[in-house]
């Protein structure tokens, strides 16, 4: 229990809500509660669904293979028709990176949000084959869709063009911030507009759906302002080339290094995919300045004398195919060598931190000198501290509060906050993903659960990579792996072959598994004696059972067992 005695609310069985009343407004977080990534709300009312974000989680490393990891859009697939649209708030991969999965279920549903934000998706669509209907909106709009009266409101994050939406329907009002925080000197001038969120909180927000990310962070979070200093002194002193790694999305970073670039007589070229696609987006639209003759491309980066030269890359989470780890592990055409400037630009996503350290040390053995978050101020985050949230919520007065976006303890200190500034604890719902929420009258209150799981992408396949699989792929990767062939001959009731044993990983001689098979060749024998009709399966797993019980006490390891019985 915390100290204010919020908890998170606890239903362990899946709990099937009850049908869905007229005039009673339905929330389902199908993503993005107890978790940095794949944000997904679904907003239910008068048989329309409201889908705010549709975003992608990125896989730690007890989940080997895995490329992305999706929302689990089984609660919406039958009724995928009732969608009126897809709000998103803001270009980044955790709020619009599933969408191209969902278009596959239905190509037209709309999808709303700014004119940057449409942009970059509509560019990641291209890649999927998909012509998306867009409807662009802008801050201080409002518009209907079907039940749905959303107002949209300019909020401050790390990429231009972020909006809040504020719900009103005839159950009651959300207002969902998306990612924010309150920067008073942000670099495109555009700050949260709290006039708007004052105005709102005036006329009443029955539930308020706000960032958790930083809600354990005390105070404000810092200007964006402060790095630019900071770059300026560590492009100053760098000898040979420069390397920026940040997100391929994060347009005010960029922004700095082409400054930064300009002013120290460097020009920069952009490495890797997403970071070219999305800063010429930017740039088109206006959101990147970019000095006049400052961008040059890699192949003219060869030609230029090291010390003129800025890299701006993608890779900055340690993802093994991005520019900056490849770079690392030498398998990139940039080869870094002593006396480059490597920097790492960006926070940590929890998850990731053994691959960015990785990648760090490996920059580091090869001579470079690696510049990150915790040696500089070289990257400030996008979200608001315990301080913003503070301000918001005596702003808004919320009738009830659901935190979003953050893993249990952002949510738990989110919820802290909102009973600090008077929102009763019984109207607080920390839930997680799946919860069911109605909320009637301006009345919100958990009534069920649906099931939502994690959905693997791995390379071409959706869905099909199960957590059975990841386990198998893990006790490969720290256990081995053995298989075991035998030949009976059911008619005998007798083993004519083997048992064959074959080891991968496990490092032993396989001369040390040899005394085994004696007790393999009995355990059979018994199996076939006791019930002759016993099935390979069967057969399979006494063998498993007789191997890895053995595997166990003698070499203490458990690596995966390939049983094969076959009948002669």
């Amino acid at each position: 229990m915390s100290e204010t005695g919020v908890v998170p609310d606890q239903e362990t069985p899946p709990n099937p809500p009850p049908p869905l009343a007229p005039d009673v407004l339905r929330i389902v977080p199908l993503g993005g509660i107890g978790e940095i990534g794949r944000n997904m709300a679904v907003f239910e009312i008068g048989g329309k669904l409201l889908i705010v974000d549709c975003g992608l989680l990125f896989p730690e490393e007890h989940q080997p293979g895995v490329d992305v990891i999706l929302p689990d859009f089984d609660y919406i697939r039958e009724r995928i028709d009732d969608v009126v649209g897809v709000v998103l708030t803001h270009g980044h991969e955790d709020h619009i990176g599933a969408v191209p999965y969902l278009l596959r279920l239905r190509e037209d549903i709309p999808l709303i949000g700014s004119r940057l934000t449409l942009a970059l998706i509509e560019a990641k669509l291209v890649e999927h084959r998909i012509t998306p209907v867009l409807v662009t909106v802008e801050e201080g709009q409002r518009q209907r869709f079907a039940g749905f009266d959303c107002e949209f409101v300019a909020v401050n994050h790390s990429i231009p063009d972020a909006l809040a939406v504020f719900i009103r329907t005839n159950a009651g009002t959300v207002l969902h911030t998306g990612d924010f925080k309150m920067d008073q000197l942000p670099l495109d001038g555009r700050i949260t507009d709290l006039r708007s969120f004052a105005r709102l909180g005036e006329e009443g927000v029955d539930l308020f759906m706000s960032d958790s990310t930083n809600a354990d962070v005390p105070g404000f979070t810092t200007a964006e302002q402060e790095i630019g200093p900071v770059l300026n002194d560590l492009f100053s002193r760098a000898t040979r080339r420069i390397i920026v790694a940040s997100f391929s999305s994060h347009v005010h970073r960029v922004q700095q290094v082409l400054n930064a670039a300009a002013a120290h007589g460097r020009q920069v070229a952009f490495v890797g995919r997403s970071m070219v696609r999305n800063m010429g987006i930017a740039a088109q639209l206006g959101y990147l300045e970019v000095p006049e003759g400052i961008l040059i491309d890699l192949k003219q980066a060869d030609q230029l004398p090291e010390d003129r030269v800025v890299l701006m890359s993608t890779g900055s989470q340690g993802e093994s195919m991005a520019a900056l780890s490849r770079m690392a592990s030498g398998e990139h055409r940039v080869s870094v060598g002593r006396g480059d400037t490597v920097i790492l630009a960006s926070s940590l996503i929890p998850g990731n931190e053994n691959a960015v350290f990785r990648v760090i040390n490996s920059l580091m053995a090869r001579g470079a000198d690696v510049v990150h978050k915790g040696t500089a101020k070289v990257h400030v985050s996008g979200h608001a501290s315990a301080g913003e949230l503070l301000y918001c919520y005596n702003i808004l007065r919320p009738g009830h509060a659901m935190p979003v976006h953050g893993e249990t303890r952002h949510l738990l200190a989110n919820a802290r906050i909102a009973e600090q500034t008077g929102v009763p604890a019984q109207n607080i719902l920390v839930t997680e993903d799946g919860a069911v929420v109605d909320l009637k009258d301006g009345v919100a209150r958990r009534v069920g659960t649906v099931n939502c799981e994690l959905v693997y992408v791995d390379g071409s396949a959706v869905g099909s990579i199960t957590e059975d699989d990841l386990h198998d792929r893990i006790v490969l990767g720290e256990e081995g792996f053995i298989s075991v062939i035998s030949v009976i001959s059911r008619q005998n009731g007798t083993v004519l072959s083997g048992p064959e044993i074959h080891s991968r990983g496990i490092a032993e001689d396989e001369a040390v598994l040899e005394s085994i098979k004696p007790a393999i060749l009995a355990a059979l024998a018994e199996a076939l004696a006791k019930n002759p009709a016993s099935t390979t399966h069967q057969l399979q797993q006494v063998v498993r059972r007789t191997i890895g019980s053995w595997l166990g006490r003698t070499l203490r390891r458990k690596p995966l067992i390939m049983p094969v019985v076959l009948e002669a």
